[in-house]
């Protein structure tokens, strides 16, 4: 007998995020895509992460209850090479653990 899904709290921390901020997933892309245009194979979601937040923070008139949680970056990571599959690899990912 299969086991049902099982969501980690994580993910469904990141599922609500996502659904309610979907521009941080488009400037995820777009700098991955930057880096990708540069010539590399392989980067850190990290300094995608840190870009996001310095656009957001720097660039933009930053609103004090937008927060950018460092759990959602695992996901983001999974998301862009799920989408993209010609980029598989391009974000060095662990196994998700369960609670």
């Amino acid at each position: 007998m299969n086991e049902p899904f099982h969501q980690t709290d994580l993910e469904v921390a990141f599922r609500k995020f996502h659904s309610e901020n979907p521009h941080v997933y488009d400037k995820v892309k777009d700098y991955t895509f930057m880096a990708i245009g540069r010539g590399f194979d392989h980067l850190g979601i990290k300094i995608v992460w840190e870009r996001v937040r310095w656009f957001h923070y720097i660039e933009t008139v930053a609103d004090d209850e937008f927060k950018l949680n460092n759990n959602h970056t695992a996901y983001y990571a999974r998301m862009f090479m799920s989408d993209h599959m010609e980029h598989e690899g391009f974000f060095r990912t662990r196994s998700v653990r369960t609670v």
